[in-house]
């Protein structure tokens, strides 16, 4: 411990990566006593630890500070470490193979099949290691449009993904939360490893969906973008069965009334083409097109950094100074906190995950009809 102006303070750890700066110390019994619900009503999760459950944002972001998981940015944005993968595991998804979905799968090096036994086993082990963590649970929805939405329960052992759950997904109100249940659940466990000789898994990681069961499994990766990619993945496969076509787009609506939509690969500029101070943004990255028009799939943005600035992409550039925000794997002076975003040092994708209302063009826009 090192002390500061009489204060004790310590590095800040990620996954044992240090990733520069001090936190101070806080007392960590801090609890939310209204949001902690009886365990016995959720038995999906075990009954050890703390659990918290839908804590607001900025009950989350203080979590996240208080277990020392990242550091305020100016303007008090979240700054935090993947650790190993700061990027998505892709040689590592699976998706539980049973008899009546083998055929209706499209199987290839980056969804593997894995068998309904392998997949309990692997569920077995990390509920039991859940089991002892405290627990963080939001409970949200993916898509906008309400007759097709996906209800979605995210347990996770660390603050900051859940943080990046209410970011990501859409919030339900206080009514839906009275009777909210899961359709899908997400066992996020990033600090649990899988014993491939034993799971059957290709390496440690592991990112598994089970259609029938309704659960997906991630493990082994901090790397955040794999719960709303999971989540994605599911909605690719149920959108289409109702007559909906599910796009990796990005789309905005003029003050006419007209959709512009932008299909790209990752990283080629979805959310700057789409991010106008004219147009209002529908959503930067997965949506729905339905018999009465487009719908995002998210309720909040994604965008990669590297070499951003405020000339060249002032709407993204200022969601990077507010609080809520998630900063991912960027690099930033320890004394001044400054973010340097042309640095690659960590990883060229270095990414922001925030809150959709905080883009300046949405107008809380998540749906529009063409």
């Amino acid at each position: 411990m090192q002390v500061i102006q009489g204060r004790q303070v310590r590095p800040f750890y990620i996954y044992g990566v240090h990733l520069g700066g001090q936190i101070m110390e806080q007392n960590p019994q801090k609890v939310s006593e209204t949001l902690i619900f009886p365990i016995e009503s959720h038995p999906d999760i075990g009954r050890t630890g703390r659990r918290y459950f839908n804590l607001t944002r900025e009950e989350l972001i203080e979590e996240a500070i208080i277990r020392h998981e990242g550091v305020f940015a100016p303007g008090g944005s979240l700054i935090v470490r993947t650790g190993e993968f700061t990027g998505r595991a892709a040689k590592d998804k699976y998706t539980v193979e049973y008899p009546e979905l083998k055929d209706e799968i499209w199987w290839n090096e980056g969804n593997k099949p894995i068998s309904p036994e392998k997949a309990d086993n692997l569920f077995k082990k990390i509920r039991s290691h859940l089991a002892k963590k405290d627990l963080y649970i939001k409970d949200a929805f993916a898509g906008a449009e309400k007759k097709s939405r996906l209800s979605v329960r995210v347990i996770t052992e660390t603050a900051w993904h859940s943080a990046f759950a209410h970011n990501m997904f859409i919030q339900p109100t206080r009514e839906e939360l009275q009777n909210f249940s899961p359709e899908f659940v997400i066992y996020h466990a990033p600090t649990f490893y899988a014993d491939p000789e034993i799971d059957g898994t290709r390496s440690r990681t592991f990112v598994i969906l089970d259609l029938v069961k309704k659960r997906i499994l991630i493990g082994g990766t901090g790397y955040a973008g794999e719960i709303k990619k999971s989540i994605f993945t599911t909605m690719n496969y149920l959108l289409p069965k109702k007559g909906i076509m599910s796009m990796h787009c990005s789309a905005n609506v003029g003050k006419a009334g007209d959709t512009a939509i932008f299909f790209g690969l990752s990283g080629t500029g979805k959310t700057t083409l789409s991010s106008e101070k004219d147009r209002a943004l529908i959503g930067d990255d997965e949506h729905g097109w339905s018999d009465e028009g487009v719908f995002n799939i998210e309720g909040g943005c994604y965008a990669k950094m590297i070499r951003l600035s405020k000339e060249a992409e002032p709407e993204i550039y200022g969601t990077t100074q507010k609080f809520g925000t998630i900063l991912e794997n960027v690099i930033f002076d320890e004394a001044t906190r400054r973010i340097d975003f042309d640095s690659d040092a960590i990883t060229e994708p270095a990414e922001i995950r925030n809150a959709i209302e905080y883009e300046t063009s949405t107008g809380g826009t998540f749906r529009k009809g063409l």
